[in-house]
């Protein structure tokens, strides 16, 4: 059921973190690709809503993380996998 959540609606621009980084370009960046790891590892059969849900509260906690784009891949996969397994 996951396929019924457009991903796309929910991924950031450079524009989105301008407020809050220096280089807003990598933020957003980063950002997009925590989101594709959060929408890539739901499993395909969550609620649409409950994906939605995940992706709002990644957007929120990470969008103005300021060393978000200094934070090394494995680290952010890791906290993709502690909040789909919580």
């Amino acid at each position: 059921m996951k396929h019924l959540v457009d991903i796309h609606m929910v991924l950031s621009t450079p524009e989105d973190m301008e407020d809050y980084h220096d280089d807003p370009e990598a933020a957003s960046d980063s950002l997009n690709m925590v989101l594709h790891m959060v929408y890539d590892k739901a499993d395909d059969d969550m609620a649409p809503d409950k994906l939605e849900e995940y992706l709002t509260n990644t957007w929120e906690y990470w969008h103005q993380e300021r060393h978000l784009a200094d934070i090394e891949v494995d680290d952010l996969l890791d906290w993709v996998d502690h909040l789909l397994n919580n």
